[in-house]
């Protein structure tokens, strides 16, 4: 399979720079994200989604990352954060994916 994906469109020079400084403290320890931290407005779900459909994309996603591991990490920069390492990905995909499912009660 082929590395992740990040299409999310980079910021302007505040974000990039916003995003710079807060790199070092969301990646520093195992902390959760924090309850209601900013989305990208291009990021939220709009409608009805199939919660059943997404549930088993998430589930073949978290295969396919445990079976490529952090390598299978993207190259492309993070909309937020900029360039990251793929241990760095693989950190800020286990914090995003964590935040979700504390969030819905997982």
């Amino acid at each position: 399979m082929g590395a992740w994906r990040n299409n999310s469109p980079r910021g302007g020079f505040f974000v990039t720079i916003m995003g710079r400084i807060i790199k070092p403290m969301v990646l520093k320890d195992e902390k959760p994200f924090r309850r209601n931290s900013p989305t990208s407005p291009d990021l939220i779900v709009h409608g009805e989604p199939n919660l059943e459909a997404e549930r088993a994309r998430l589930c073949l996603l978290i295969d396919r990352f445990a079976a490529e591991g952090p390598e299978g990490c993207t190259k492309h920069p993070h909309s937020f954060f900029g360039p990251l390492k793929p241990g760095e990905w693989a950190i800020l995909m286990y914090k995003h994916l964590d935040h979700h499912l504390r969030q819905f009660g997982v």
